[in-house]
């Protein structure tokens, strides 16, 4: 890779890996695992950079990329996770309430099918369209209303939520 590609590269790296850490973060529920996917994602987007760059939306492709290896993760070995509604004692009590809704919506997306979680990861947290979803997700608008619909059912009736 050239020179100049390398930099454009750390400099595309560099403005959206706050972003993507945070979504994966929704995705997968654990932030070690989160920043994980994220580095295996751009290792890819790496890799394939003349691609990504040509891409229409740079920022949709590496979200494709790193939904698909969000899903290679599982595929490769079966990862045990045993998602509970209490996080670990940690010591002493957080004195924020916002670490505790974060926790709690956390909880709330790790309780959803994958498929709903990624669509809501996108639609709500990343802010993309329906269409951009489909597009990311390989699937049909429909598919990205109907789950995203069925997800915002769930997420308002979960306990957590609810209390909000």
């Amino acid at each position: 890779m050239r020179a100049e590609d390398e930099a454009e590269f750390r400099q595309f790296v560099a403005g959206r890996w706050t972003r993507l850490v945070h979504a994966a973060i929704l995705l997968t529920g654990d932030r070690g695992h989160a920043e994980d996917l994220v580095q295996t994602a751009l290792v890819r987007v790496f890799s394939s950079w003349s691609r990504v760059r040509a891409a229409e939306d740079m920022d949709a492709y590496t979200m494709r990329i790193l939904i698909n290896q969000n899903k290679n993760r599982f595929r490769r070995r079966r990862v045990e996770e045993d998602l509970t509604d209490a996080l670990p004692d940690r010591g002493s009590e957080d004195p924020t309430s916002r670490l505790d809704r974060r926790a709690e919506l956390l909880a709330a997306l790790a309780s959803l099918p994958k498929r709903q979680r990624e669509v809501v990861v996108l639609r709500y947290w990343e802010d993309y369209s329906e269409a951009q979803t489909a597009a990311i997700l390989g699937c049909s608008v429909g598919t990205v209303k109907s789950q995203a619909a069925k997800a915002l059912a769930k997420l308002r009736t979960h306990a957590a939520l609810a209390t909000r």
